[in-house]
């Protein structure tokens, strides 16, 4: 009997000094605190449940703010305070400016080349300066504000005639195809959801190659951090060899499309504009892309410019369309500030026109709503993560070289420590603050420091107009008398677990309007 219990007693005394001399290790070393169970392999996997950024919310919430856990063989620093937060991105910044090298890098990164996914050096610099100077500058944005207006006015004619036929709405789709076609009108000056779609094939191409790519982009990836369980996730690993390819293809003909358009317009003279019926429209990413291509062609290669496109398009559309969603569905929670901004609206704008970009600045108050949006549901709620490049110090605690860095976004911006009644809907808390996005490290929906999102003001532009019109145009309700399921999906962005369905009315005047409009 005894000799069949040894290797029991053998596995628990292996176990127990496994575990007390992590414990130990850990104290010697002054690294960040971590719940005591480490499992061999596994680390502190057994404890993460979905959706991710509330387990991990649990734990700091258990062992502390600052904890230093063990993702299989990965170390990975969890920060859910402002103040480690700050250490992090501020005084650590450039310690911190690298990315982990992960599956979504390599395959939806480009190999780790992409603005998102490349480590902090040379390249991302010059990546980093061609998004804030030649992308997403405020000259830039501003030369495209039409098709903004254009795309939202495309929305609110479709969601006019849902109110006509008396129809409950699907406001997820709605958003999404928004945000899909700004992005692609941008990019490439070409719709592929709705109406006036050039090329339908093409388009029911890009769809799928769209989907694709979501669902697997907030797939977990357990390889990542057990590598002896690689091959297990091997069937994983072929849908990022197949979405990068098609994905790849499809950006490359767009790239030779518009290349070949350039040269007919050489040909005929013009190398500045597009030709024929087109010469009125801006200048697509794309186009800008290829003109510093010729004066640049040793760096501004196809590969460099394929990559900007994906980062534009994944960063720029689930994102936005998902925050949009979450803000309409906390105001048809709350009907009387719903009220309150549609007064703003009507008294600041008025019924004469459509709302415009420019008329944001004179709205504080659905302002105030943006903020408190992103402050209750931020769509990257644990932003990308980080890497340290050399050991540092964090709170007091050492943190070695090669630590992943994750900041709990969504911890932070709802711990009662750093806001009051934070799991309130409450705009106001932000009156007098209309104009700042962050409030020092307790907010910061889009990151801080050198990593911190260049889109920032794109998103905030067409946030802000896309809810001021469908405020400003449309009456809302729910369905039926309950209140709208704010529970949390699961995925990278925090998707809504249920998709957003409600009521629009058109209200009278918006009619007369709309006949006005050229779209």
């Amino acid at each position: 009997m005894d000799y069949i219990l040894n290797p029991f007693l053998y596995l628990v005394l292996f176990l127990s000094l496994y575990l007390i001399s992590k414990h130990f290790h850990r104290k010697f070393k002054n690294h960040p605190p971590a719940p005591f169970l480490t499992l061999p392999l596994l680390g502190h996997l057994y404890l993460f449940k979905k959706p991710l950024h509330r387990a991990l919310t649990n734990i700091s919430n258990r062992y502390g703010p600052v904890l230093l856990l063990e993702f299989g063989s990965r170390k990975v620093l969890l920060v859910s305070s402002p103040s480690a937060a700050e250490e992090c991105l501020s005084k650590h910044d450039v310690v911190f400016a690298n990315r982990p090298r992960l599956m979504a890098g390599k395959y939806i990164g480009c190999n780790y080349t992409s603005l998102a996914w490349t480590s902090y050096n040379d390249h991302w610099r010059n990546l980093r300066r061609i998004a804030a100077i030649e992308i997403l500058s405020t000259h830039r944005l501003q030369m495209l504000h039409d098709i903004r207006a254009d795309e939202v006015n495309f929305m609110i004619r479709k969601l006019d005639s849902s109110s006509k036929a008396g129809a409950p709405v699907e406001m997820k789709t709605v958003f999404f195809e928004l945000m899909l076609n700004l992005m692609m009108r941008m990019i490439a000056g070409k719709r592929y959801f709705g109406e006036n779609v050039e090329d339908l094939k093409e388009a029911n191409r890009f769809r799928e190659i769209l989907t694709e790519i979501l669902a697997i982009s907030g797939a977990s990836n357990v390889g990542d951090f057990v590598p002896s369980l690689k091959t297990v996730f091997r069937s994983l690993e072929k849908r990022f060899v197949n979405v990068q390819r098609n994905r790849d293809a499809f950006l490359q003909d767009l790239i030779e499309e518009c290349r070949k358009q350039i040269a007919e317009n050489i040909s005929s003279g013009d190398s500045t504009e597009p030709a024929g019926k087109d010469k009125k429209k801006k200048k697509s990413f794309v186009r800008v892309l290829l003109t510093l291509q010729e004066n640049e062609p040793e760096y501004y290669q196809d590969e460099i410019i394929r990559g900007l496109m994906s980062v534009m398009l994944a960063a720029g559309t689930d994102t936005s369309s998902g925050t949009l969603e979450w803000g309409l569905s906390l105001l048809l929670n709350h009907p009387k500030v719903l009220k309150k901004v549609q007064r703003e609206i009507d008294e600041r704008v008025g019924q004469e026109r459509l709302l415009e970009e420019s008329d944001l600045a004179n709205l504080p108050y659905l302002n105030c709503i943006i903020k408190e949006t992103m402050r209750m549901y931020p769509v990257g709620p644990l932003l990308i993560p980080h890497e340290s490049s050399e050991e540092c110090t964090v709170a007091g605690y050492r943190v070695p070289a090669g630590t992943m860095l994750m900041i709990n976004v969504y911890s932070i911006q709802r711990d009662p420590k750093n806001w009051e009644d934070p799991e309130k809907f409450r705009p106001e808390r932000f009156q007098g603050l209309e104009g700042v996005m962050r409030d020092g490290y307790k907010m910061m929906p889009f990151g801080s420091g050198r990593r911190s999102c260049p889109g920032e003001g794109l998103a905030l532009r067409m946030v802000g107009l896309s809810l001021g019109s469908l405020i400003q145009c449309f009456d809302w309700e729910r369905i039926g008398s309950e209140m709208v399921d704010l529970t949390e999906g699961i995925g990278l962005t925090m998707p809504k677990a249920s998709p957003l369905t409600a009521i629009c009315k058109t209200r009278p005047f918006v009619a007369h309007l709309l006949s006005q409009t050229g779209v």
